[in-house]
């Protein structure tokens, strides 16, 4: 019988001591690997469009695997590394950098047809950019082109602001943010308070953004001092491997700089230069530094961002090598990228909404563009829109919001900034038109306004012109209503206009009308489509001969009678609109000259690409009795019958039709709205018992090309009218009209 052998276990001891020896040592050489791991601070340099090379960036190291233990950046550096410090990963960067519209956003107003109809009319008659504020200490202009309206509210929707307020210190991943104090010539550094503000100041290049206050501080461009901030990195979280990106615009070569701006530009770059330069000597052989290839490609170019971050790809993964020991294993970074991730949020419910900061103009006239209900979910989309509706009345440094928990409530607070330079302002106008029939004419206008006299917004409007009319005139404007909704108006004026009379296209005489105007109107403004008038016109006219023959009469004319008038306007653009309508209808009925006036006008465009069709008709004339001769309904000029002068068809009655097409050739650089266009129009128009021009009845025609558009100087023009009667114009235009 045989012995029964004893079954051996399946783990010996002899057997199971290497295996742990194994485990021990790669968990200790895996836990080596994790606290030998250096500190890593992260640098984003500005320069400005450029800085979308950053993007591509981010890309790579979210690619490797390769976190970061702080990040600093200045400028478009600031905007990323706050954005990316926030929780937005690369691939949401590109996406929101590509879609959003850096043209527009450089431009504080809204859209034209979203701006109320008042303020409609002064940028008719005077340049924005002309105000200049004036106060007991003196004169003072606007602090920038831009002062950064749309570009906050980019920047809000950018780090989900509408979410609560963003807090640098509160981010999982410590940011710096670099600015300048422009006053002292400080370098300043943000390491807590508002995101967004600390964005903007980093941003706010000098001479086209304004200084940001904030903090007792006038706040602008952090590249000034240091554009690529390689000792904070350092200095914030002790980082022993610095990645730096250098994206800064080289100097201008000596030929190229022939001009203001360019002096000024290479002043600026050669400030910024000279602190990389620093920053760079800094670097020790165990930092890595980045320089995208970004050859032509300016600090403008935000619509190549997609372009621009392909190329910070490139330059991050030709250092690949370098970065690849940094990198951690997928669960190590999955669990770095979710510490720092946004996390979803449910839309906010708003309790209430409050309005801070406002010392001259009444709440209820922000408010009143405010459509977000009490008790519904935040509409970010909408809030931005309402806003800059708002600060199209002309009476802010910008508008903001922050979103506040308090007391278990959910308030929407509005954060309006009065224009420093305000309440009273100086603007000017001026307009050069040379015609080929119609000789030269030249003008210059100024007024002095003063706002918000009372507490419901009433305005003076002290006006005066010089040049080929001349004229002054006052005007007082007040609401009714805290939301201005109803208002009346006087308006007094004393002007000297000429007035010429042709035959055949010879001048054959030219009068002077001196017109004295007082009118006295209520009316009811219509949201943003336009106003509704309804008044009481006191006017006398005395016509005198200056040269030629007498053809009018030269007695007195004295009239007065009631007026009403309907203006709507949805058109984009005041003079070279794009997309949109706009209509008017306005009526006079005289008391002592038994005579009635009817004017209508209707103008539309429609866009197609770069393409722009658009149409317009008009009548003026009497609809019973006849007009006065020395008040006849006129055509003639650019857009308006352009084969005639201007004023060369008068008549008891006119109508007037053209088609127009429109090519966009270029387009005004960021912080200025307008284009270039060529353009065609054919017009028709007829003048009913004519007075100048009395053999040419029935239905005229003219023909126009020209080149154009809408600029930061008014609508500039040159152009070529012909009639098939014969008569020929020829136009150049420079101002308002």
């Amino acid at each position: 019988m045989r012995a029964r052998h004893a079954r051996k276990p399946l783990f010996q001891s002899h057997h199971l001591r290497p295996a742990l020896a194994a485990l021990l040592l790669l968990a200790s050489a895996s836990f080596a690997s994790a606290t030998e791991r250096p500190r890593v601070g992260l640098v984003l340099g500005g320069g400005g469009a450029r800085g979308a090379a950053h993007i591509g960036v981010l890309e790579v190291l979210e690619q490797l695997r390769v976190p970061v233990d702080c990040v600093a950046g200045t400028s478009m550096g600031a905007l990323v590394a706050g954005a990316w410090a926030a929780g937005l990963d690369s691939a949401t960067m590109r996406s929101e950098m590509a879609s959003a519209n850096w043209g527009d956003m450089f431009m504080d107003n809204p859209g034209y047809d979203d701006v109320n109809y008042r303020s409609k009319r002064l940028t008719q008659r005077y340049l924005p950019g002309s105000e200049t504020g004036v106060s007991a200490q003196g004169a003072a202009g606007p602090p920038g082109v831009v002062s950064g309206q749309k570009i906050k509210l980019f920047f809000n929707q950018l780090v989900r602001a509408d979410a609560g307020e963003r807090a640098i210190e509160s981010l999982a991943l410590p940011l710096s943010i670099i600015a300048t104090d422009i006053g002292s010539g400080e370098r300043v550094v943000y390491r807590d308070g508002s995101l967004t503000l600390a964005m903007q100041a980093s941003m706010s290049v000098p001479g086209l953004m304004a200084p940001l206050e904030y903090r007792g501080r006038k706040l602008v461009d952090g590249g000034l001092v240091d554009n690529l901030p390689v000792r904070e990195v350092r200095e914030r979280c002790n980082a022993q491997v610095v990645i730096a990106v250098n994206v800064g615009s080289p100097l201008l070569k000596a030929g190229d700089i022939s001009g203001l701006l360019s002096v000024s530009a290479q002043m600026v770059a050669i400030l910024t230069e000279q602190n990389v330069t620093q920053s760079r000597a800094s670097l020790t052989p165990r930092d890595i530094y980045i320089q995208p290839d970004l050859t032509g490609l300016s600090a403008a170019d935000f619509e190549r961002s997609a372009e621009t971050a392909d190329r910070g790809r490139a330059a991050t993964q030709a250092m690949a090598g370098a970065l690849q020991p940094l990198a951690v294993d997928e669960v190590s970074y999955a669990a770095w990228r979710a510490q720092h991730a946004v996390a979803p949020t449910a839309q906010v419910r708003i309790d209430a909404i409050e309005v801070a900061g406002l010392n001259k103009v009444n709440p209820a006239t922000l408010t009143r563009y405010l459509q977000q209900k009490i008790g519904a979910p935040l509409d970010t989309p909408g809030l931005n829109r309402d806003l800059l509706r708002a600060y199209g009345d002309g009476y802010y440094e910008r508008v903001d919001y922050t979103l506040l928990r308090q007391h278990e409530r959910n308030v929407l607070r509005i954060l309006p900034s009065e224009k420093s330079w305000g309440p009273d302002y100086v603007r000017l106008g001026l307009n050069l038109n040379s015609s080929l029939s119609g000789g030269s004419t030249y003008s210059l206008r100024a007024a002095y306004q003063k706002t918000w006299l009372n507490p419901l917004g009433g305005e003076l409007l002290l006006s005066a012109e010089l040049g080929s009319d001349t004229g002054v005139a006052a005007e007082w404007y007040q609401p009714l209503d805290p939301a201005q909704r109803y208002f009346v108006e006087t308006l007094g004026s004393v002007r000297r206009e000429n007035t010429a009379i042709y035959v055949d296209d010879q001048r054959i005489s030219s009068y002077r009308d001196n017109v004295s105007r007082l009118d006295l109107v209520g009316g009811i403004n219509i949201g943003l489509l336009g106003q509704a008038r309804l008044g009481w016109r006191e006017e006398q006219r005395t016509v005198r001969l200056d040269t030629g023959l007498p053809t009018l009469p030269i007695e007195p004319l004295r009239v007065s009678g009631w007026l009403a008038s309907l203006e709507l306007d949805q058109l984009d653009q005041l003079y070279f609109p794009s997309r949109g309508w706009s209509m008017r209808a306005s009526w006079f009925e005289s008391t002592h000259a038994d005579y009635s006036r009817l004017a209508l006008g209707l103008n539309g465009a429609y866009s197609m690409g770069d393409w722009v069709m658009g149409l317009r008709a008009s009548y003026d004339g009497s609809t019973h009795g006849r007009l006065p001769l020395q008040d006849s309904a006129k055509l003639g000029g650019f857009l308006n019958l352009s084969g005639f002068a201007a004023g060369q068809l008068l008549g008891d009655k006119v109508a007037y039709a053209h088609a127009r097409g429109e090519r966009i050739v270029g387009r005004m650089p960021l912080g200025l709205r307008g284009d270039m266009r060529l353009g065609l129009a054919l017009e028709a128009g007829r003048v009913g018992e004519p007075l100048s021009e009395p053999n040419r009845s029935g239905w005229l025609n003219s023909a126009l090309l020209y080149a154009g558009g809408e600029t930061s100087f008014g609508p500039v023009y040159i152009g070529l009218g012909r009639s098939s009667s014969g008569s020929t114009n020829a136009y150049l235009f420079i101002g308002t009209p």
